[in-house]
């Protein structure tokens, strides 16, 4: 890994590669713009001005944080401004759709509002370098562009912030802002905190990484632009994204790989942002050369996997899947990740890129965030990290059309998430096989957990409640009751399972294992254990109480991590209207023993109570499958406990 000034020069290389595509099929017209790959339903002048808007988050920190005899950054600002100034004047033949609102019904294309959010935090972090570029009239024309997307009615989740950003940038260049009221936007979004840093996207259970590449970024910009920063407001905000960036580094693995989870995940080193942002207002709670070399694990962790290798940034995590995609996403989108790039901005003499990275240990790990029904565990050293998710479903807001009319997603489905594994997609996921527990039908399709509906954590326990259906139905007097007991990378998953007879075949699932040539797999009728291995990693599952047959599910194309992936199972028959199932998940490297892996764990049920140990640690974890997450959903009662 490059350290030092080579880290400095190492991201600009890095920039300079994935705007070269941008740059050369855009010479002859920069705003109409067109690179190779998918277009929406929108259309292609709204994915040229997309990729304009998004790249431009990646060259306005590339010329930012530039010497003044910086060549590239001078072809840059040329090729930028050429191309706002196009986009934005209302008689090119390149020029952008005008965003409408985006409260429904939807009248036309509404995609400019975020790239006039993406504009205007690219104007800010370029500066007055690249705003004198423009005439007095080329900066009026900009400035009506973005008034016009200032006055827009957004959904309401991160979107809240693109109409207020607009605003702000004008404010900032003391531009016509009579009328603009963004400050109830921020408002409205600073009002969905939770806690630990975080903020659910809208007033669902939508908790994922919008935190870092759209929620804190543009809150961080809007206080500044509005010199708010030193205000109440401002601090506190400040404070939470100390808080979130502290928590955001748990979610990177010592080889720089990401947890794998939520959605537009082709935005990639976006997640980045908010480390670069608390450094930038001296608030991180990260040692500097720690937030360098932790950031460019990152990075080198895309770009070792071919990520921008030839120049432009695919659809995808490593290589392109569409189908792990959502809807909204055509060729221009992933360069958001360029929001990542943030760092750049900080001229090589800033101690982000000079202070001494000393080798930060990796102990084993077990973190929750507050209020978010989100916990982090990591046996420490080069282990997988490993998120469990007992809070967010992202139900509300459906972004993708699997062709159910279930509105799960596998993104946030499932009850775990890795970042060494991904969830299966397309036709895999319409099996519902991979981190989740189902009911089955009489025609052999199984229940899909859609929508969280209570949550609870404490300590190295989380737990939820959800009501399982099948085609868009719930199953009547239904309800699934999961505890999860974590350690050093493990994880103890109960469910206590209250449904008709009519569904009484019962399964589980482990991660989803990928790679580039299917996994070896074997199951262990005996031991009641299945497992997939691979070159690098192993997915155990072991069932430990109420399960019954071991099997393994194989795929192949479903998986953005490799083109074959399998997925230890565990199946089993009810034979009684409640029972309780528990299990053990695994994900270890390839060359571990799991039994060693476990050694002094010791779990005990009795009924619906539930002891789960790891001695060695200091860990006892008792709870009661019927009382340990409080709720008020359907009526029912589960064990004699009211829900």
């Amino acid at each position: 890994m490059a350290d030092g000034a080579s880290a400095r020069a190492h991201w600009n290389g890095i920039a300079d590669l994935w705007l070269s595509a941008v740059l050369q099929r855009g010479a002859p017209n920069p705003a109409g713009v067109i690179l190779p790959g998918r277009v929406t339903a929108d259309g292609i002048r709204r994915e040229s001005m997309e990729t304009i808007g998004r790249s431009f988050l990646l060259a306005s920190s590339r010329i930012a944080g530039a010497e003044p005899s910086d060549a590239t950054a001078d072809a840059l600002i040329e090729f930028y401004a050429q191309a706002i100034v196009d986009g934005t004047s209302p008689d090119h033949p390149s020029r952008w759709p005008l965003g409408v609102t985006c409260r429904p019904p939807l009248t036309g294309i509404t995609n400019s509002i975020v790239e006039a959010a993406n504009l205007a935090f690219g104007l800010y972090t370029a500066g007055d370098r690249f705003w004198q570029r423009f005439s007095d009239a080329e900066q009026q024309q900009v400035l009506g562009w973005l008034r016009h997307h200032a006055q827009r009615e957004v959904w309401q989740n991160n979107w809240q912030l693109f109409p207020a950003m607009a605003e702000a940038f004008i404010r900032h260049r003391g531009g016509d802002n009579r009328g603009l009221r963004n400050e109830r936007n921020v408002a409205r979004v600073e009002g969905w905190y939770l806690g630990d840093g975080w903020y659910t996207d809208g007033p669902g259970h939508a908790i994922d990484y919008y935190n870092a590449w759209a929620i804190h970024p543009y809150l961080w910009a809007w206080y500044r632009m509005t010199d708010r920063t030193q205000t109440p407001d401002g601090q506190r905000h400040l404070e939470r994204l100390t808080q979130f960036v502290d928590g955001l580094s748990t979610f990177i693995a010592t080889d720089g790989a990401l947890v794998h989870f939520g959605r537009s995940l082709t935005y990639r080193t976006a997640a980045l942002a908010p480390l670069w942002c608390a450094e930038i207002s001296g608030v991180s709670p990260l040692y500097p050369g720690h937030t360098r070399r932790l950031a460019t694990s990152v990075l080198d962790g895309f770009v070792g996997h071919g990520v921008g290798a030839d120049g432009q940034l695919s659809l995808g995590w490593y290589d392109e899947c569409l189908d792990s995609m959502q809807d909204y996403s055509g060729f221009g989108s992933p360069y958001l990740a360029g929001i990542g790039f943030l760092g750049l901005s900080l001229g090589d003499g800033h101690p982000v890129w000079n202070a001494p990275a000393e080798p930060v240990a990796a102990p084993p790990l077990t973190r929750t965030f507050d209020d978010t029904g989100l916990s982090i565990t990591t046996a420490g050293g080069d282990a997988p990290v490993v998120l469990i998710n007992h809070g967010s479903d992202h139900a509300d807001l459906p972004v993708q059309n699997h062709g159910i009319p279930d509105g799960d997603d596998p993104h946030y489905a499932s009850f775990a998430y890795s970042t060494h594994t991904a969830p299966e997609v397309g036709a895999g996921w319409l099996q519902a096989v991979d981190g989740h527990i189902a009911l089955f039908d009489s025609h052999g399709r199984p229940s899909r957990r859609v929508k969280i509906r209570g949550t609870a954590v404490e300590g190295a326990m989380s737990a939820s409640v959800h009501l399982p259906q099948i085609d868009g139905a719930l199953i009547p007097g239904a309800h699934i009751v999961t505890a999860s007991v974590v350690n050093r990378g493990m994880e103890v998953r109960a469910h206590l399972v209250t449904a008709p007879l009519a569904h009484d075949r019962l399964r589980e699932g482990a991660f989803a294992l990928a790679a580039g040539a299917p996994p070896a797999v074997s199951s262990d009728a005996r031991a009641l254990t299945a497992e997939a291995v691979g070159d690098a990693h192993r997915v155990v599952l072991t069932g430990l109480h109420g399960w019954e047959e071991p099997a393994v599910v194989e795929h192949r194309g479903v998986n953005a991590m490799g083109e074959y992936s399998a997925i230890p199972t565990l199946w089993a028959t009810r034979s009684s209207a409640q029972t309780v199932h528990v299990a053990l998940h695994q994900l270890l490297g390839a060359d571990e023993d799991p039994v060693a892996a476990r050694r002094d764990l010791q779990v005990s049920v009795d009924g619906t109570r539930i002891c789960v140990q790891w001695p060695d640690d200091g860990i006892r974890v008792d709870l009661d499958l019927c009382t340990v997450v409080p709720w008020d959903g359907q009526p029912g009662r589960i064990g004699g406990a009211r829900v």
